[in-house]
């Protein structure tokens, strides 16, 4: 058989696949309210909503789909990666912020809770001073103490487990995973007696000087953005998620978005000039987005974003207050991802964040190259950190790859993939490793 014979067998399979996934991707008519006893409404790949994802395209999402369908082998193994996390949190949770033996500052269980991870007691405990004050930073060492009797971990459990058990039943259709996360779900923001209020106004405060932080904002950072990907699946038809539930949460979003956009915190957040700025932007654009305010979400994208970038990176591509950090590898990535993920919803709303040049030309492109090098292993990271994980880079390059970036694609071969495996075919969309 002749090489060309062969090469247009191959082309003529590869347009029978994209004839399938074209006709697969004709906008579908929402069967949520069907019946659906066996709870497999997510193996019907024709007939199923696009989700409205604010992060990630809601088609991609439908097309990985679609791949698993006719057998994408790539796909497959991702997706074993995928419910081995998911199965982990089956057994686990709901949590709920009602839960800690004391309240915050305020006296309602209801505010969510959390201390400050880099600030420690400077003097010994005593009975005169039972906390050690005054606590003093070491950044990038946590405190233990900042995870007993605060809702940190609580909410970090709820935010990555709701996102693993919502794609693995998106992916492979059992109602198991969507029941366990609209628990989850539920129980941390719908139920009257055990939802969290939304707000941030007592996240990492520093014992013995302040109840809360702007800076506590963080605490939600890409994980939040996360879930509302996760909850734009659960609304195209889960089993156990119900049209009340989606608008309760709908509700729930507008009021953090509010509280984010309009307090004394969410202000100073937003004015911060490194991670938690851009982190912050990112919160307001996803939200905006996911509860349809447009505008909000294009200008967020368009006039922050562009100023952020102006104002955190150099015309070589180094951000200079993130390097100064003492982990300063993991908050470079760190930041990298929220600028990446701005980048993902500016698509969404007609804006090209990662076209954009700044004034002492600036860009995406050139804060991703510089972590090339030590991103495939080729050289030492050669700033401080503290703890350096390689593998905090991998999702940052697959999206720069993407976005064109020559170099980052010639990289991806070289990449280390995080531990819980390398899933970009399935939530394409930059996340930072923890």
């Amino acid at each position: 058989m002749g090489s060309r014979f062969r090469a247009r067998l191959r082309g003529a399979a590869a347009a029978a696949v994209a004839a399938v996934v074209a006709t697969l991707l004709v906008p579908a008519a929402s069967s949520a309210s069907a019946p659906d006893p066996a709870g497999q409404r997510a193996l019907d790949f024709g007939n199923f909503m696009t989700p409205k994802s604010p992060v990630i395209d809601g088609k991609r999402f439908r097309v990985a789909r679609i791949r698993l369908a006719l057998g994408d082998r790539g796909l497959r193994t991702d997706l074993k990666s995928l419910t081995k996390q998911a199965d982990s949190w089956m057994e686990k949770g709901p949590w709920t912020v009602t839960d800690k033996p004391k309240p915050a500052a305020s006296g309602d269980v209801h505010d969510y809770l959390s201390q400050a991870p880099y600030f420690w007691a400077t003097q010994p405990k005593t009975a005169d001073n039972p906390m050690g004050c005054p606590y003093a930073e070491r950044d990038g060492v946590r405190n233990p103490e900042a995870s007993i009797g605060t809702d940190r971990e609580d909410a970090g459990n709820v935010l990555q487990s709701v996102q693993y058990l919502t794609l693995a039943w998106y992916y492979t259709g059992k109602k198991a995973y969507a029941q366990h996360a609209a628990d989850i779900l539920r129980t941390w923001f719908i139920d009257p007696a055990t939802r969290m209020n939304p707000n941030l106004d007592y996240a990492q405060g520093i014992p013995c000087k302040v109840t809360g932080r702007s800076i506590g904002i963080i605490d939600f950072a890409q994980y939040y953005s996360d879930d509302l990907d996760a909850i734009a699946l659960l609304d195209t038809g889960a089993p156990g998620w119900t049209k009340s539930d989606s608008a309760a949460m709908a509700d729930w979003n507008k009021r953090y978005l509010d509280w984010l956009v309009n307090s004394p915190f969410g202000k100073q957040e937003s004015a911060a000039t490194n991670n938690h700025g851009t982190y912050a932007a990112m919160q307001i654009a996803a939200l905006a987005a996911a509860t349809g305010d447009r505008a909000l979400a294009r200008s967020t994208v368009e006039v922050t974003g562009k100023k952020l970038i102006d104002m955190q990176v150099q015309a070589d591509g180094k951000m200079p207050r993130e390097l100064a950090r003492t982990r300063s590898y993991h908050y470079t990535t760190y930041n990298l991802v929220a600028f990446l993920r701005l980048a993902a919803i500016g698509k969404q709303v007609g804006v090209d964040l990662w076209s954009y040049t700044g004034p002492q030309g600036q860009s995406l492109f050139k804060a991703v190259d510089l972590l090339l090098p030590t991103a495939t292993g080729a050289e030492p990271w050669p700033y401080p950190e503290l703890e350096f994980l390689r593998y905090e880079a991998a999702d940052i390059v697959h999206q720069a790859a993407e976005a064109g970036d020559a170099k980052a694609r010639a990289a991806l071969p070289k990449i280390q993939a995080p531990p819980v495996g390398d899933l970009w075919g399935l939530r394409p969309a930059a996340q930072h490793a923890i």
